[in-house]
């Protein structure tokens, strides 16, 4: 059994995950094989104890964001199965580690987490690794992870390999000829990062819902719109139903749409065109952090004029 880091979790596994960075230490989650039997199904509530199932790859038991049982279809690609540890399994035992999980990716700028929010298809691996072409740290790819308790939302980091589709990989200047499918028969293939991960948590500072168009623009959503997509984004939503699981979750996302800035970004679909998103992106944070440095002297300012 090794141990690695990931989603701030030293995860102590029987399944070797190549994907994450080797750690040491007391294990804060463990993975094991085992059969997931009849006593295991009767202790199955919908929340701090979740039994679930991927056709063709696996049975799990998820106990108490600690432990994870998987079982293993017969001659199942590994790879795959760690695709689904890593993703729809981490998600739930996130969410009852007490996390918000989001459909996004998440990139550093400024020593800040600005993500960028969207189903499957919509372009959030290519735009994060269009950042990371030209220089950013990147977070997470896909799941994104938030600890919501008092003040500052924080991201936690995820592991350092994302997920692309070969075009989206070839426009970026990456040979896909040394690239790996995610899993087999994945059309996706594995860009695994050797540089530019950003491995401790950062404040959440932006969020960007990905949506498609006929031009790239940036636009304000109101918390009511906020709060239906992020809804609409959460992983696992369908999956724990217990009523007090439900009834947290749309509490942090009351919490998080009062914390951190929301912006529709619409785009063309055009791979042609990444530059041009990247450099939409920087201009509209730094016209954000110009407002928020003008917003706090005016407050600093009135302060001192209210004391005299």
């Amino acid at each position: 059994m090794k141990s690695y880091k990931a989603y701030n979790l030293c995860i102590a596994s029987e399944l070797q995950l190549p994907e994450l960075i080797e750690t040491e230490g007391e294990p804060d989650v463990i993975v094991r094989f085992g059969k997931v039997d009849n006593a295991t199904a009767m202790r199955h509530d919908g929340g701090q104890n979740f039994l679930g199932e991927t056709p063709e790859v696996a049975e799990c038991f998820i106990r108490n964001g600690r432990e994870i049982i998987i079982n293993p279809v017969a001659g199942v690609d590994e790879a795959l199965l760690r695709t689904v540890l890593l993703g729809p399994i981490l998600c739930v035992l996130l969410r009852q580690r007490g996390l918000l999980v989001l459909h996004a990716s998440c990139i550093n700028i400024n020593h800040k987490g600005v993500a960028f929010m969207g189903g499957s298809g919509w372009g959030k691996s290519t735009l994060v690794t269009a950042f990371h072409t030209k220089g950013y740290d990147v977070l997470t790819d896909d799941v994104l992870p938030i600890q919501i308790k008092t003040g500052q939302p924080v991201v936690f980091p995820s592991y350092p390999q994302f997920k692309l589709w070969p075009e989206a990989a070839t426009s970026l200047g990456q040979n896909i000829k040394t690239l790996l499918p995610v899993s087999q028969n994945s059309l996706k293939v594995a860009y695994k990062l050797s540089r530019g991960f950003q491995q401790t948590p950062l404040p959440l500072h932006h969020i960007y819902v990905l949506d498609k168009g006929s031009e790239h623009k940036i636009t304000k959503i109101k918390p009511q719109e906020a709060f239906v997509e992020l809804v609409r984004h959460t992983r696992t939503i369908s999956s724990i139903t217990e009523k007090e699981f439900i009834a947290e979750h749309l509490h942090l996302c009351s919490e998080l749409i009062k914390n951190v800035r929301f912006s529709r970004f619409t785009r063309k679909p055009s791979l042609g065109d990444l530059p041009e998103l990247v450099k939409l992106i920087e201009d509209d944070l730094a016209q954000s952090y110009q407002n928020d440095s003008t917003n706090a002297l005016d407050f600093v300012s009135k302060s001192l004029l209210a004391t005299k």
